[in-house]
């Protein structure tokens, strides 16, 4: 089954924006995986082609689905920044930040991320001699890595033209998907969700990353998944972020057995990374559509997060497969 869900906005060629949703499989099963993409937008490159490989795989009879299992696919959860070749939306939204609990404020920043607010957001069209490397490494030998990814990362909901913005509200995807997700898996007992990402770890190594509100299940997701991909946010493992999909899925299941894990594949250094989203976020905001100070940061950031080396690309969806694989599976 597939069905189409519009959203507000358009792509650059005025095209309208939705969400797609397959289903395959139990029309009521007992247990759902879900398979999710895009909600960084240009990842969005790397999750379509992950799951239209598992699609063909059903089709070609390579890929079975377990009796009373269904496998729904949500395809673009942020249309516009996969149409516009964004992390965020058209409101300069990071969605994976987005999703707060009734009652919390969108509101606050990291006290680090104040301190580099000027470096990690210009207010002027993307220049090649700013120094931003040496800026960076500067800020890095003064506050450590760590800290500084940690800062930078974990959502900021202060400064609406910068990195990492939270928002003031929940946006129209973050809606849709608090709204209709229990019924995309057909209210299924049991959920296995895969959130499809890009550009964090070593390159073309895969990442399960488990969120903190899912680490009393460790166990499980490291019987279940390659244990030496696992790893628990919880422990340091990577960056908690604020207002994360999978954990406020997790905090309103409802009774449901729901398990949420980031599927990360790693691309380029962390701050060849972060200098790709400066420089694309500058030249979003004060560039020309069609000049080349527009143009040329937003293909480094496609590099950045889907790259073009085949060798790459191939090992990369193989890995994301073999997830997909591991939660597919009857156990």
């Amino acid at each position: 089954m597939l069905e189409g869900f519009p959203l507000s906005g358009r792509g650059p060629d005025g095209e309208s924006l939705a969400v797609d949703v397959a289903s395959v499989g139990a029309a009521r099963p007992a247990r759902a995986v879900v398979v999710s993409s895009g909600l960084h937008g240009v990842e969005g490159f790397f999750g379509s082609a992950v799951q239209l490989a598992w699609l063909q795989g059903v089709r070609a009879g390579r890929t079975a689905i377990p009796p009373g299992t269904a496998v729904v696919l949500l395809h673009a959860l942020n249309p516009y920044g996969f149409a516009w070749r964004r992390r965020a939306n058209e409101r300069n939204v990071d969605l994976n930040r987005n999703f707060l609990d009734a009652g919390e404020p969108y509101a606050g920043a990291p006290p680090l991320y104040g301190r580099v607010h000027t470096l990690l957001n210009p207010d002027t069209q993307p220049s090649r001699t700013d120094f931003f490397l040496a800026r960076a490494t500067w800020a890095i030998c003064r506050h450590g890595l760590p800290a500084l990814r940690a800062a930078v990362a974990e959502g900021q909901y202060d400064h609406p033209g910068g990195l990492f913005f939270g928002g003031h509200a929940p946006e129209a995807s973050t809606r849709m998907i608090q709204e209709r997700f229990w019924a995309w898996t057909r209210d299924a007992g049991e959920v296995v969700h895969l959130d499809l990402h890009t550009g964090l770890g070593p390159h073309a190594g895969c990442q399960v990353l488990v969120e903190p509100v899912h680490a009393p299940e460790l166990g499980w997701y490291r019987a279940r998944f390659d244990p030496a991909r696992v790893v628990s946010v919880a422990e340091g493992g990577a960056y908690a972020a604020r207002g994360v999909m999978g954990a406020w899925l997790g905090r309103h299941a409802d009774g449901r057995r729901y398990r949420f894990a980031c599927v990360e594949i790693g691309t380029y250094a962390s701050l060849c990374v972060l200098r790709a989203l400066r420089a694309e976020n500058r030249a979003h905001q004060f560039s020309t559509p069609g000049s080349g100070p527009y143009e040329r940061p937003k293909r480094e950031l496609v590099e950045c997060f889907c790259p073009a080396s085949r060798r790459w690309r191939r090992a990369s969806v193989g890995r994301a497969l073999e997830v997909i694989e591991q939660a597919v599976a009857e156990r």
